[in-house]
């Protein structure tokens, strides 16, 4: 891992940091201009992934972001066929869905510490993650891919259903705008939100309590939590199609050639997307 001085990994997009001796490793995620999720971001996310599960001391991820405005802001729409492909690297198929559900399957313990926003495929990574916790002040989190006509692709239709329950789910998903982050603690997008100047404390104490637990009776109780919680395999699968043929389909494109003039995909115009996106 980065923090091993051995051999670190070229990661592109992401910096680690932490102690393989203490279990835990925190992810910073960096892909300026506003972290797009794009192949570099997903390649490095399967390295890390791989090497974390390959390496038996490194019990705990972390993720944050360098970005104050962007957690992850979504996918690259210009890119995607090229970061499906990036995924099908570890999962065996050029699927987002599929990816994020390893993740979820894994042994490894992952934290999402949210600051910024965090919008459809950011939001499915997050809530592919076993625990989410935002900062009050900053965090916005959004499925828009309805307003383009689109099933989202990565996981959210099964972790929302399950986590908010039908209305809530389909208020977040039909209405394709951003929730603030008190309105996602109240729905249960989000663990807990906390101030964000006690969020890194709050997360790194959490972080090493869990690392220093026997690591089987966690990965047990992880999989028996799984078994209940974590939807089938095959519901990711028919997700992850429906977007890879809706988001081709002339509608999709039309609607998102007409928010690319606009503006999407830039860093100030997606400050305020869930009210754009209603003025298409």
């Amino acid at each position: 891992m980065a923090v091993d001085p051995g051999a670190p990994p070229a990661y592109k997009t992401l910096t680690v940091s932490g102690s393989v001796d203490g279990g835990v490793l925190f992810v910073e995620i960096s892909a300026p201009p506003m972290n797009l999720l794009g192949p570099e971001l997903v390649r490095d996310l399967v390295s890390l992934i791989e090497g974390a599960e390959g390496n038996p001391e490194v019990q705990v991820l972390v993720f944050r972001s360098a970005d104050p405005d962007y957690f992850i802001s979504h996918v690259d729409l210009t890119k995607v066929a090229e970061y499906r492909a990036e995924a099908a690297k570890l999962v065996g198929e050029p699927s987002i869905g599929l990816l994020f559900r390893h993740l979820s399957a894994s042994p490894l313990v992952t934290i999402a510490q949210i600051e910024g926003r965090v919008r459809a495929a950011g939001s499915e990574f997050v809530l592919a993650c076993d625990m989410r916790f935002a900062a009050i002040e900053s965090a916005v989190f959004g499925q828009f891919e309805p307003a383009f006509g689109q099933v989202p692709g990565g996981g959210a239709v099964q972790h929302l259903t399950r986590l908010m329950g039908r209305g809530r789910a389909l208020e977040v998903l039909l209405s394709a705008g951003d929730f603030d982050a008190a309105v996602a603690e109240r729905y249960g997008w989000v663990n807990r939100t906390l101030p964000a100047e006690e969020l890194d404390g709050f997360v790194e104490a959490l972080a090493s309590r869990i690392a220093g637990f026997p690591a089987a009776g966690r990965a047990a109780l992880k999989d028996r939590v799984n078994a209940i919680a974590l939807a089938p395999v095959e519901d990711f699968r028919r997700d992850s199609d429906l977007f890879g043929e809706e988001v081709r389909s002339p509608e999709a494109q039309d609607r998102i050639g007409a928010a690319m003039e606009r503006g999407l995909q830039t860093r100030e115009w997606e400050l305020d997307l869930g009210a754009r996106l209603g003025e298409l």
